[in-house]
């Protein structure tokens, strides 16, 4: 019997996942998600000296992958058999649709329009710089770390705290590997992430003076640790699209996605309790845990349903985004911890 495995339950069904002949490959799968209206509405015709009219191709969404060493590694099989799909509703966004609606305000805050604005951002070489209360502080190359850890695919819900969301499957390797990695000390309780600053590269930050850039985020140790939590480098069987926050990010699917930082730079971890973007702007909006919660409204709006984006249908929301039986022990069985302040505990 030591050949069955039991799936995780929440891993998302067999079903929900796009056929891996259709993601692998990319002109079928634009042909069979619709991408290929918007690929052909950038494709315009240019006048040549010779009066004739030569079609030039502009980039499109789905051209925002950066040239990376690592290309070889994608696409990838899981290699836990723990997180292979299991039964869980919903299924699988198109590519299109999670390429063309994103929230990444250092490009605007237009979220069909971020596609459009990446283009300038260099996205390689980068490197992850780990710090505080580890025994092992350094800087770290993605390119090493893609390689010294097996990339896996992993379907994970993406909810929003604007009520909507979208089901990707993300590749990459669990944050508890990097963490262990840099040796976090017996003191550590927080971790903090740091994305890029680049307002020469990202007009967002050039114009939008008023935010805190660059943008920083944080956990507890123990969520980090959490087997859940996964530092992502692709998606669709490629490297990240710029846009979704190439070159790595976090995710973290029991929490809201601003929880999820992208394109990250520096891990710091901390003894004390950090600030966090989003709450150090509107503390009475965006608490510290932000665990996905459709008991608790948002100021202006509920969270008890969300909009499943490229659908239009509405479904209620889970509690912990359906992941609780692997989080809930950590919040002592609460979805949203009294008062959602930091702590030790």
């Amino acid at each position: 019997m030591t050949n069955i495995h039991i799936p995780r339950g929440w891993a998302l069904p067999d079903s929900a996942a796009t056929p891996e002949s259709i993601y692998l490959n990319r002109r079928e799968f634009v042909r069979r998600s619709g991408a290929g209206a918007i690929l052909a509405a950038a494709t315009v015709a240019a006048c040549r000296t010779d009066g004739r009219a030569a079609v030039v191709q502009e980039r499109g969404p789905l051209d925002n992958v950066p040239d990376t060493p690592t290309a070889d590694l994608y696409p990838t099989a899981t290699k836990d058999p723990r997180f292979t799909p299991g039964e869980r509703h919903g299924t699988i966004s198109e590519e299109r649709v999670v390429a063309t609606y994103n929230n990444f305000y250092e490009f605007g805050t237009d979220k069909g329009g971020v596609w459009q604005h990446v283009g300038p951002f260099e996205a390689r070489p980068w490197e992850i710089e780990v710090a505080g209360l580890v025994d092992r502080p350094g800087r770290y190359d993605l390119v090493e770390l893609e390689r010294a850890f097996p990339l896996e695919d992993r379907i994970y819900r993406h909810r929003c705290v604007e009520a909507w969301s979208v089901v990707v499957p993300w590749i990459g390797f669990p944050l508890a590997s990097l963490l262990e990695r840099a040796g976090p000390r017996g003191d550590a309780r927080f971790v903090r992430f740091v994305s890029f600053n680049r307002p020469e590269q990202a007009f967002g930050q050039k114009t939008q003076t008023w935010y805190k850039w660059p943008y920083y985020e944080a956990v507890r140790v123990d969520e980090a640790m959490n087997e859940l939590a996964f530092v992502v480098t692709g998606m669709y069987g490629h490297p990240l699209q710029k846009q979704n926050g190439a070159p790595v990010r976090i995710h973290m699917p029991w929490k809201y996605g601003y929880k999820s930082p992208k394109s990250i730079v520096r891990i710091e971890l901390a003894r004390d309790p950090v600030p966090t973007f989003w709450n150090d702007l509107e503390p009475s909006e965006y608490g510290f845990y932000s665990n996905v919660d459709p008991a608790v409204p948002h100021p202006r709006w509920s969270q008890a349903t969300e909009e499943i984006v490229g659908r239009g249908e509405r479904v209620p929301t889970l509690p912990f985004n359906g992941y609780g039986e692997f989080v809930a022990g950590l919040y002592g069985g609460r979805v949203t911890p009294a008062g959602d302040v930091p702590h030790a505990g």
